[in-house]
């Protein structure tokens, strides 16, 4: 049974009596929080805005990258830009478009690609899936694969350098909760797996220790004829996932966990209702995770609590400063709130910290570090 002693936090002057909701008149809270939502916290209420700065000089700063003009288009995944990376993750957009002519074969980790725009179909060692926009593909270390695309493909490649993608232990919620495993989808030995087999010459493209060696065989070693065991490869769309809500209490981030790596986290926003008690914040919070940086890849919708952010964009806030909502979203969430968040975005949080690739450094959006300042400062 999952329990744990009852223990009381100190208190200390004027502060709300549960995080999140009802602060003391005039207030903004900012949560410090450690281990990325998970460890000891402290909630502090602040008579200006955490993100009140009016100039930055130095190269903590939090970026806004445009992914949309990263020239991506490769024959091979292996070849698609770096963004961001550390020791743990390396994270690349690949955008494709017809049939892949050769296979690929990760041995530096394990891949999961996020499929922003496209569709199309996935053959590797194990079958066949189709793909649409919103899935996610887990493609565990060494297996080879392909795709065709039948609508041009943008697509996020997250390679777990250190380990396996895992899920996350859902506790009190049981199994089943945010989603089944019933909807994850393994490829299949079907019509379609068995057609692409020939006796034709196919290369697999091997990366190892980032190196790309080249094997040919004379036929396509896409020719299993069965399989068994449980290491494979696995499908979820963000339309399955059924996210955690609550009417009085705004979630942290963490309770939209959808895969945990060693070293950092992949969550899932969906659209969900936003929060109809009175006292509640109806917003992200403001806080520190002063243990992990944050990367937030925004998919589709309406992103409420950002300025200026289309879908296909990126924002990195590395840890070491406070950060949440721009003044305006903050505003009309007091004054006109929302009753549902139509959005989708996938966050990284890391737990070593991020180096900005050139890619990304070519499209930074300079001027995003301003963008919490309200009108006519700065």
């Amino acid at each position: 049974m999952s329990r744990k002693w009852i223990s009381f936090p100190i208190r200390e002057g004027e502060c709300s009596r549960q995080a999140h909701c009802d602060f003391p008149q005039g207030t903004y809270e900012r949560e410090m929080g450690r281990e990325g939502f998970f460890g000891p916290a402290a909630h502090l209420h602040h008579k200006h805005p955490p993100t009140g700065w009016i100039d930055w000089d130095g190269p903590l700063r939090p970026h806004a990258f445009d992914f949309n003009r990263i020239p991506s288009e490769h024959d091979c995944p292996f070849e698609a830009p770096l963004a961001l990376h550390n020791a743990d993750l390396k994270l690349r957009l690949w955008k494709t478009n017809g049939e892949m002519r050769h296979l690929v074969r990760n041995s530096d980790g394990d891949d999961l690609l996020f499929i922003h725009e496209g569709a199309g179909e996935f053959y590797c060692d194990f079958g066949h899936l189709s793909f649409r926009d919103g899935d996610y593909l887990v493609v565990p270390r060494g297996t080879a694969w392909r795709i065709e695309a039948s609508e041009p493909v943008f697509m996020l490649l997250i390679e777990n350098s250190d380990g396996a993608y895992q899920l996350p232990d859902k506790g009190l919620l049981g199994p089943h909760a945010i989603f089944d495993a019933a909807v994850l989808d393994h490829p299949k030995l079907d019509d379609a797996f068995k057609a692409q087999q020939d006796e034709n010459t196919w290369q697999i493209r091997i990366k190892r220790r980032n190196r790309i060696t080249t094997v040919t065989y004379p036929y396509n070693p896409l020719d299993v004829v069965g399989w068994h065991g449980d290491n494979t490869v696995v499908r979820l769309n963000w339309r399955d996932i059924r996210p955690l809500v609550s009417h009085r209490y705004h979630l942290p981030p963490s309770a939209h966990t959808t895969f945990v790596a060693n070293g950092f986290v992949v969550c899932t926003f969906t659209p969900r209702p936003v929060e109809s008690d009175p006292g509640a914040l109806k917003v992200p919070f403001f806080h520190n995770n002063d243990d992990y940086d944050e990367v937030l890849f925004y998919h589709r919708g309406n992103f409420f609590s950002r300025d200026n952010i289309e879908k296909g964009m990126v924002t990195f806030h590395p840890c070491g400063f406070p950060h949440g909502p721009h003044p305006k979203a903050l505003k009309k969430s007091q004054e006109s709130p929302a009753t549902f968040a139509d959005e989708v975005a996938v966050m990284i949080d890391t737990r070593r910290g991020l180096e900005i690739g050139e890619a990304a450094a070519a499209v930074d959006v300079a001027g995003y570090v301003k963008s919490w300042q309200s009108p006519g400062k700065g």
